[in-house]
């Protein structure tokens, strides 16, 4: 597949939180994230990243601007499509791992591509596993696992929907400095190997220095690509 393709791109957006003295988020940030491209965006607390990241997933909308996943605006579905287009072309890495504590690693790794109706491969499922070295964790559940194994979880679960982008959202956050770079290493690795486009928000610098390119923000401005 062409690795030129641009899978996520944002034009001109921008976003502002109201209230007794409004809070612009973001000031017309335009950006473009091609296929198999492993990218940081790091900034300060309240520099606008978390609000960026949002507004490129779907979770938040714009008030000025527009965001396109693989050519499509997804500020103009609705709810119901919105949901839908996520579960099936975004995946997500959160600082606190995320995990459903009554199912098992592998229960959790599925449950996107069961919630979407559809079966999993399970071959290819405990293929992501061993990659990550979790394989011994299959029937393990949550509080069985290590911080660094529960988070390998959360990336074996956006890896196995094949989504057009992930967002990783300080995803070494809650972790030892060891597991955090193990973790790093993981998000190098699954950008080369399943040429997977990720978008990773942090504030660590050394965790940043893993991606292609490093995107810097700050107050709610794009600085430098």
């Amino acid at each position: 597949m062409d690795k030129e393709k641009v899978v996520l791109e944002a034009n001109n957006i921008s976003r502002t939180y109201t209230g007794k003295v409004p809070v612009p988020a973001l000031k017309q940030c335009s950006m473009s994230f091609k296929k198999g491209e492993f990218v940081s965006i790091i900034g300060k607390s309240g520099s606008g990243k978390s609000t960026l990241l949002r507004v490129l997933a779907g979770l938040d909308v714009p008030d000025t601007g527009e965001v396109m996943i693989n050519g499509e605006k997804i500020a103009e579905m609705g709810d119901t499509k919105l949901a839908k287009f996520r579960r099936n072309h975004i995946g997500f890495i959160y600082q606190d791992y995320n995990l459903f504590n009554e199912y098992t690693a592998y229960e959790n790794i599925i449950l996107p591509i069961h919630l979407d109706g559809r079966k999993e491969e399970p071959e290819k499922i405990m293929g992501i596993m061993e990659e990550l070295g979790i394989e011994h964790c299959r029937d393990k559940f949550p509080e069985e696992m290590s911080g660094g194994e529960q988070q390998r979880v959360s990336i074996a679960r956006a890896l196995a929907i094949e989504p057009a982008v992930i967002f990783a959202d300080e995803p070494t956050g809650n972790l030892d400095a060891e597991s955090a770079e193990n973790v790093a290493e993981l998000l190098r690795e699954a950008s080369d190997i399943h040429q997977q486009t990720i978008i990773m928000v942090t504030h660590d610098s050394q965790m940043a220095d893993y991606a292609d390119w490093i995107m810097h923000i700050k107050d709610g401005a794009i600085l430098s690509k």
